[in-house]
């Protein structure tokens, strides 16, 4: 039953000098970036090609053609069309959705801040996304309590496991001890599952007490589209960042191998289809673009409605939208 109540529903959730804020934030943002001449692009919303991820719900939008589009979940495949077609390094701000994804942090529809340096690897740009953040966090940040940390390492500091080596029955015990007894009945002998649920319940509440934690260096079964960790391909070259707990960014060195690409895809949908969930086409379009050639880049995704709530203290991200999904 909806719970909408036109006679209030028509105000903002969030109060004007919240408005505020999140503007002072977008300008400061566009100035970070318009002094390292680095330029702003705009890409769809509504696309052809979508991401396969068994863990993201998409949505649809019907056509009168009955071609399929979908409203983006990031604008990371578009992003990479240009990037290969020459456009050196480049940013974007801009709406992404994910179904499904309602609560404290999520809002289906949400505002994302998207760039790729060019000629970057995995240090340069968490560089650039804590130089950035000082920009953007009025004086809450301090440079000396920033901590970069391996995946293994956090992982086995706060779960006592061995993400790669430990065996099914150690990663339950771990899960148990965090009060997840029913894990082992979840995850099976998927380890990809059991990391995501463990670095969820045991190791992210721990991050980024102090200050902003980048966590670096994931396992290869969590490729996303990050590339080969050069030497060790147990890992591949991702990062993400964490503040008071919370995930703010995800990051990669990406990849540039159109083969490996489209192996990736095709893994992803064959693992939605015993999950039994919609599954949409590889990106041709992206895979073309890869084929053509990326140049070496690195390139993050920033949640700014996430990022503006730790700046309010806000407790629900309703708090800092203007119209919120319950509202919209």
């Amino acid at each position: 039953m909806s719970r909408s109540n036109p006679a209030e529903d028509w105000r903002p959730a969030c109060s004007l000098d919240t408005l505020r804020r999140r503007a002072r934030m977008l300008a400061a943002i566009r100035a970070y970036f318009a002094a390292q001449d680095v330029l702003e692009v705009e890409t769809p919303l509504l696309c052809q090609g979508i991401g396969t991820d068994p863990h993201l719900e998409f949505l649809p939008v019907p056509q009168a053609s009955g071609e399929p589009r979908y409203l983006q979940t990031s604008p990371e495949f578009a992003m990479k069309r240009l990037l290969a077609a020459g456009s050196g390094s480049i940013y974007q701000i801009c709406k992404a959705f994910r179904g499904h994804e309602s609560g404290r942090l999520h809002n289906p529809e949400f505002t994302i801040l998207e760039w790729y340096r060019v000629g970057c690897d995995l240090d340069g740009l968490m560089d650039d996304m804590e130089a950035l953040l000082g920009r953007i966090a009025e004086g809450r940040l301090n440079a000396a309590t920033t901590r970069r940390v391996a995946y293994r390492e956090v992982f086995l500091e706060y779960a006592g496991v061995e993400p790669l080596d430990g065996t099914f029955e150690e990663l339950a015990a771990c899960a148990v001890r965090h009060g997840v007894p029913e894990a082992a009945e979840l995850c099976g002998e998927d380890r990809s599952l059991w990391l995501d649920l463990l670095f969820s319940v045991a190791v992210q509440p721990q991050l980024g007490r102090d200050g902003l934690c980048f966590v670096y260096d994931y396992p290869a079964c969590q490729p996303s589209l990050a590339r080969a960790k050069p030497g060790d391909g147990r890992w591949v070259e991702r990062v993400e960042l964490f503040w008071r707990g919370v995930e703010l960014a995800n990051g990669f060195h990406e990849l540039a191998d159109a083969a490996e690409q489209a192996a990736r895809f095709e893994a992803e949908r064959q693992a939605r289809r015993e999950q039994r969930l919609p599954v949409p086409e590889a990106d041709g379009r992206l895979l073309a673009a890869l084929t053509h050639g990326l140049p070496d880049c690195s390139g993050v995704a920033i949640g700014l409605d996430r990022l503006l709530m730790l700046l309010a203290d806000a407790g629900h991200i309703d708090e800092v939208l203007a119209f919120p999904h319950t509202r919209a």
